[in-house]
């Protein structure tokens, strides 16, 4: 299976779940700012759920299927398209040779996630797939998908998978009725973001700390893979304790020194010397990876127990729908 790339968008790169095991390196992990959506999208294809996906950062993608395809798309930015026929997202979805597919903006998200079936084939460097632009390597050539590249997926397909194809193989786009219910995976309220108080959470003032827990903060213009600046209320602190540069990682929740959060993301450093006032509950991760500039959020304190379970009942559930799946496929 094979696509070309007609039009790339602002910023489409090949990810996966990260390479998370060389950060004392100091190389950061990379992989899907959403990875529920990454994996909800390799979900519907019965694929491996850390295989290679392409993350589309504010659609406006076009792809041509070089071959009959077997894909699927999860994520809230874009909704994707062949000629004026939308085709639903989180399912199985078969297109035949010679087919464009247009990814267009969708205002609930900013990136999606395109699988197909057996993953995108890519040398994996360091233990992953994922592109790291920064260091100019991972994914295809280390950069991100520019219009002429051509991917094809890899030829490793599970039986499940195969199963899917021979079903839905036709002469034209075939999905089937069922899809994957998204929402069963996501906090009601995807505007309060759980956090767990990090090693410098006491420096602060406490009325700073109680903006900090109640006040609503705005996604700057200023973010990226690296990490986002929020505009809000300024904390001040208690203490003027210089930190030395320790560890950090996605998810983690920096003071500038004006005051100012910086929240760090998929391709941020390994190491910081602002204080971490917060860690991200891992379950909240992907909301945040969804974020835009102008959109605006809550933190909601937790303890570091209820962030764990929070994240090992989202694993079950991914497992028993992993399991569902192979049994209606």
């Amino acid at each position: 299976m094979k696509v070309k790339i007609l039009k790339p968008g602002i910023l489409s790169t090949v990810q996966d779940l990260g390479r998370n095991f060389y950060r004392a390196q100091g190389i950061p992990s990379a992989g899907a700012m959403d990875s529920l959506s990454m994996r909800l999208a390799n979900l519907s294809l019965a694929n491996a759920i850390d295989a290679a996906v392409i993350e589309i950062t504010y659609a406006d993608v076009l792809l041509e299927a070089e071959t009959d395809l077997l894909i699927a798309y999860s994520g809230g930015g874009a909704i994707l398209y062949a000629s004026d026929q939308v085709l639903p997202d989180n399912r199985p979805l078969f297109v035949p040779a010679g087919q464009n597919l247009a990814f267009r903006h969708h205002s609930s998200g900013s990136r999606t996630y395109l699988a197909i079936a057996g993953g995108w084939d890519v040398p994996i460097v360091l233990g992953s797939k994922s592109t790291y632009i920064t260091g100019r390597f991972g994914g295809l050539m280390g950069r991100a998908l520019k219009k002429q590249d051509s991917l094809k997926n890899a030829n490793n397909l599970t039986t499940s998978t195969l199963r899917l194809l021979s079903h839905l193989k036709s002469t034209k786009i075939s999905f089937p009725n069922w899809s994957i219910d998204k929402e069963h995976f996501m906090p009601l309220d995807k505007r309060m973001i759980r956090i767990v108080p990090g090693k410098e959470f006491t420096w602060f003032r406490a009325d700073s700390l109680l903006n900090f827990l109640s006040a609503s903060y705005t996604l700057s213009r200023d973010c990226n893979r690296m990490g986002y600046r929020f505009e809000g209320p300024l904390l001040q602190r208690s203490s003027q304790i210089e930190l030395l540069s320790t560890a950090v990682a996605p998810g983690t929740v920096q003071v500038t020194h004006d005051g100012s959060l910086v929240l760090l993301m998929s391709d941020g450093q390994t190491t910081g010397g602002y204080p971490r006032i917060a860690q991200i509950a891992q379950v909240d991760l992907p909301l945040c990876g969804q974020l835009k500039p102008g959109d605006s959020i809550q933190f909601s304190a937790i303890s570091r127990i209820e962030a764990e379970k929070l994240y090992m009942n989202r694993e079950n559930e991914l497992k028993k729908l992993a399991v569902a799946l192979n049994m209606i496929i």
